[in-house]
Parts: structure tokens; C-alpha cells; sequence
């Protein structure tokens, strides 16, 4: 734990980010299911404002990742009226069966961590788990590049 802790807060630095570790892990499916939904009826760019306020909330501010505070801050920062998000959040059912089994299909890929990125090329798939230097995605695309000629 004392390597990942010093690697990831030497790369938050390179970012300008800096990680705090002693937050609560906890089980980030209500996370999911607030993402997956705002995807659906807002689009990308909500999602992702979503998870980049989940992120800064938990890696820089220690907060639990699917409280329904830190979930109502995350889709209020994205843009969502706090009324709707509210609803959807605290309707802890609507949605989860969906997730469930998005969560079900990529095991069934072999997808068991994050991130897992799958680079579909003409001859053959190239997949990168875990957290990856630039160079390696670079190395991975020029592959993917040179073998569809």
C-alpha cells in the first residue's frame, strides 16, 4: 500500500492533484447507477462532469463515494437541477437492475478492474488494465495503426 500511495501521489503531482488516502472505501454502486442513468437522459458530457466531481470529491476531499450528499453535490455540479437528482438518488431502486447487469456483462468479458480499455484493431484486440503512462497508450495505438495497414 506504501508503493501505490507514493506512486499515485507523485503522479497527482504531475497533475496537480493532490490525493488524500484516508477516506472511506465503500461500495460505489449507487455511484454507478447515478452516472449510467444522467448518461442515458443528460448525455456524455454530464456523465462526465459527474464522475470528475466524484473523483475530486473522494481522492481530494476523502468523502464516501456514494453517500447521497456526495452523489447530490456531484450531479448538482454537472448541471443537474438539485430536485431531479434528488429524486433519482434517493430512489435507491430505479436503475439498479440495469447496472446490475452491465456490471454482470463485462464480467463476463473478463473485465474485473478499472480501468480495463479494450483497443479493437483489424487483426487483433489489444487490451491495457490498470493505470497506464501515456507512452504505453501511445505504443498501443501506433500497434493498432501499423497493424491495419
Amino acid at each position: 500500500m506504501k508503493m501505490y500511495v507514493t506512486l499515485m501521489t507523485a503522479y497527482g503531482v504531475s497533475a496537480g492533484i493532490d490525493f488524500k488516502f484516508g477516506g472511506t472505501v465503500g461500495n460505489t454502486m449507487d455511484a454507478h447507477r447515478v452516472i449510467q442513468h444522467f448518461q442515458e437522459e443528460k448525455g456524455p458530457e454530464v456523465a462526465d462532469k459527474i464522475v470528475l466531481s466524484l473523483y475530486s470529491q473522494y481522492f481530494q476531499n476523502e468523502k464516501h463515494p456514494s453517500t447521497d450528499e456526495t452523489l447530490l453535490k456531484a450531479t448538482t455540479d454537472a448541471g443537474i437541477p438539485e430536485d431531479e437528482a434528488k429524486a433519482f438518488i434517493e430512489d435507491k431502486n430505479d436503475g439498479l437492475i440495469d447496472v446490475k447487469n452491465l456490471v454482470r456483462e463485462q464480467a463476463g468479458n473478463g473485465v474485473d478492474s478499472v480501468p480495463t480499455i479494450v483497443f479493437e484493431g483489424k487483426r487483433r484486440d489489444i487490451t491495457l488494465v490498470g493505470a497506464k503512462e501515456v507512452e504505453e497508450y501511445e505504443k498501443t495505438l501506433a500497434a493498432i495503426v501499423k497493424e491495419s495497414k
